[in-house]
């Protein structure tokens, strides 16, 4: 749900649908997502290429003794929250079976300005971008009920060369390396937004992400 009465760290308030809340009940998820769920921002978020965010449980940990901040399940936003899964072990066009649902690997999640003010840390978007631990989307293949517990069966790995992590490193690291770029933007179940990110780097005018990451009016 969203949270319009939200304040970011200078005291101005923003809205969002970063704010979820856990369910035991099952939840029909459908191409667009999660019945129930809510996107504020639809111009960047949402939509059939991110219709489940899913996020590896293991990294709030890690956020917990990086940032000495309480950022636990559910903290950045995900729909998802995932064990035994990361960036390095999930793969651009996985398909997976869960619960009734058929679900497959679209893109890797861009991080930006919004869980940096959830959680009062400007720079959160940058850390998230720069550990690699940004979660991934879902596309929804075959439309059905999950519940807390299903487990992810894989069905196909057809770009098994193509981790989540080898992705964002190609996007935020390696960015003057045109060869992995264009390599990259050829995966055809790479989602849409990456590819046109990917082939404005290949003519020279990606432009500046600053306001992803830190917000407007920052």
């Amino acid at each position: 749900m969203g949270n319009p009465d939200a304040e970011d760290k200078l005291g101005r308030p923003w809205e969002s649908g970063i704010f979820k809340e856990t369910t035991e009940a099952p939840v029909f998820l459908s191409k667009s997502g999660l019945q129930g769920d809510d996107v504020a921002d639809k111009k960047n978020h949402g939509g059939p290429e991110k219709a489940v965010f899913a996020y590896a449980a293991k990294h709030y940990d890690a956020w917990q003794r990086e940032l000495d901040v309480d950022i636990t399940a559910g903290g950045n936003g995900e729909n998802l929250s995932v064990l035994n899964m990361d960036e390095s072990s999930v793969c651009l066009g996985d398909t997976y079976k869960l619960g009734e649902a058929v679900i497959q690997v679209s893109q890797p999640r861009r991080p930006c300005w919004k869980p940096a003010r959830r959680h009062k840390i400007l720079d959160f978007a940058l850390r998230i971008q720069k550990t690699g631990r940004t979660g991934w989307y879902f596309r929804v293949i075959r439309e059905g009920m999950i519940r807390v517990g299903d487990t992810f069966e894989l069905i196909e790995r057809p770009h098994p060369e193509w981790p989540i992590r080898a992705a964002n490193e190609v996007m935020y690291e390696q960015k003057d390396n045109m060869s992995l770029a264009e390599s990259l933007a050829a995966v055809e179940l790479l989602a849409d937004n990456w590819k046109q990110t990917l082939n404005k780097r290949l003519l020279g005018n990606e432009g500046n992400s600053g306001k992803r990451i830190y917000g407007p009016n920052r």
